[in-house]
């Protein structure tokens, strides 16, 4: 699944989407005590409420927002496993019956709960339904409308939320002229903050890929693997953050502990000439023989491909492993790279770490970092010593 095809699904989740159809929805509510199903009711999604409506789709859009690898996760099933998931879900998407659908995710949640303890009052939601987009771009000169021949993929989306107690709160009545003392005993159910879920199936080239499921995450780099291995039965997956950790120590082994600003610089923009030249479906991904490339070209000394696969081998014990690209590497449109000290953290866009360097002063070290022009604090501009 590419980024883009995730976004497009994520937009259609809004009330009256020409492009999004919701069949039905299903909760189930799980008590904490006794970690046991209390209630499950099932309807079709036109029918509830308005208000209702919003809740739900505020609810999914938020499960379903966030970063490939970060928050959201595409996984492949297992190839053996017991009861498999894959096979359960397949069927509830292509079933044509109500009542088949809502007892086959009644066993996903019997799966939920097997070595499994919520510590909160827990509401499963399940909903089925459609979304669709043009199979060609718009053509405002063409008599047809892009709108003609669409892609229609099914879809079971399921979001996890847990629940709060209300808290004990004095109203005031305005007909009786009192204060009165609340005590509200229904939980809330925190549909702003899901734990985690999933959407299924996953999408390539927009079309359904019903071997891969995406798994969503409540926070960020934080996967639940028993959820992911146990319930969905799908392969462990490795965070953008996890990565990125990989990544650094391979370059350690090789390059060594200390490298300049300007080393590190290079190195960053050569994977971003790849993922930016890439042109294929699939993510770009970096194996040995592209680590030993870029470190050469970035200047560090004494690399060799043999290192290089020997590092792989160290750091992750898999000399065929591939890293993926974008993890790597932070954003350039978005993130920076922080340098942290005892004094100041400062943030640095990739592309510019080559002006900054690591000096000793009067036998201190020191961050020199070089500026085209006058460097201003809360109006004061600073005065240029010469060194």
């Amino acid at each position: 699944m590419m980024k883009k095809e995730m976004a497009h699904i994520r937009k259609q989740f809004k009330l009256d989407h020409e492009m999004l159809r919701l069949f039905d929805i299903f909760n189930v509510y799980i008590m904490k005590e006794s970690n046991e199903i209390y209630h499950y009711e099932r309807q079709p999604f036109a029918l509830l409420d308005r208000e209702k409506q919003e809740l739900y789709m505020a609810n999914f859009k938020k499960l379903m927002t966030g970063e490939l690898d970060q928050k959201l996760f595409e996984l492949k099933f297992q190839e053996e496993a017991d009861q498999p998931t894959q096979v359960l879900l397949h069927q509830a998407l292509v079933t044509g019956s109500p009542d088949e659908w809502q007892d086959l995710m009644l066993l996903l949640v019997e799966k939920m709960l097997v070595d499994t303890k919520y510590e909160q009052d827990t509401v499963v939601t399940f909903v089925k339904g459609q979304y669709s987009k043009p199979t060609k771009a718009r053509n405002d000169e063409a008599e047809v409308s892009e709108k003609d021949e669409m892609f229609a993929n099914l879809f079971i989306l399921c979001s996890v939320n847990s629940t709060e107690q209300q808290r004990k709160t004095l109203m005031f009545d305005y007909v009786e002229r009192e204060f009165k003392y609340n005590v509200f005993v229904d939980p809330i159910i925190k549909l702003n903050t899901p734990e985690q879920g999933f959407f299924y199936p996953s999408v390539t080239d927009n079309y359904s890929d019903v071997n891969r499921i995406v798994y969503c995450a409540g926070k960020v780099n934080e996967p639940n693997p028993q959820f992911i291995e146990k319930v969905l039965n799908a392969e462990q997956t490795v965070t953008a953050l996890e990565e990125r950790a990989i990544f650094e120590e391979i370059v350690k082994e090789v390059a060594g502990e200390q490298l300049d600003a300007a080393t590190i610089a290079q190195v960053y923009e050569e994977v971003h000439r790849v993922i930016e030249s890439h042109e294929e479906e699939e993510p770009p991904k970096l194996d040995f023989t592209d680590v030993e490339r870029m470190l050469k070209v970035s200047g560090v000394e004494d690399v060799t491909k043999e290192k290089v696969e020997r590092a792989f081998q160290n750091v992750v014990d898999d000399r065929n492993y591939e890293l993926k690209a974008s993890s790597v590497i932070p954003k350039f449109t978005s993130k920076s790279i922080k340098i942290e000290t005892k004094v100041a953290t400062i943030s640095v866009s990739p592309q510019d770490l080559k002006y900054v360097r690591q000096v000793n002063y009067q036998g201190k070290r020191c961050i020199m970092i070089e500026v085209d022009e006058d460097v201003v604090i809360e109006g004061f501009t600073l005065n240029t010593e010469t060194l």
